[in-house]
């Protein structure tokens, strides 16, 4: 019981991260920060697999949304109401 609560505390932290990184992203002066730079060290791993996948398919390249970045964002949504749902 204790490990869902913290793999269910440790996925909602990612969310928000993610959605930090998502909101500085739209300010280009913050681009550079050392914030801004942390929230890309801490969840580029998390993104990166679904942009290998995301790639592969030519009806994503010209996309203008982060495709990955939202794939990555809602599988750790679902995931957590998997683990809320334990």
């Amino acid at each position: 019981m204790i490990a869902l609560y913290i793999v269910g505390s440790l996925l909602r932290i990612l969310e928000f991260l993610l959605f930090a990184r998502a909101i500085l992203s739209w300010f280009p002066q913050a681009s550079g920060s050392k914030l801004y730079e942390f929230l890309c060290l801490i969840t580029e791993p998390l993104i990166q697999p679904f942009r290998s996948l995301t790639d592969r398919i030519d009806a994503f390249r010209g996309c203008p949304f982060d495709i990955p970045f939202m794939l990555a964002f809602f599988t750790i949504i679902v995931l957590e109401q998997v683990i809320y749902m334990l």
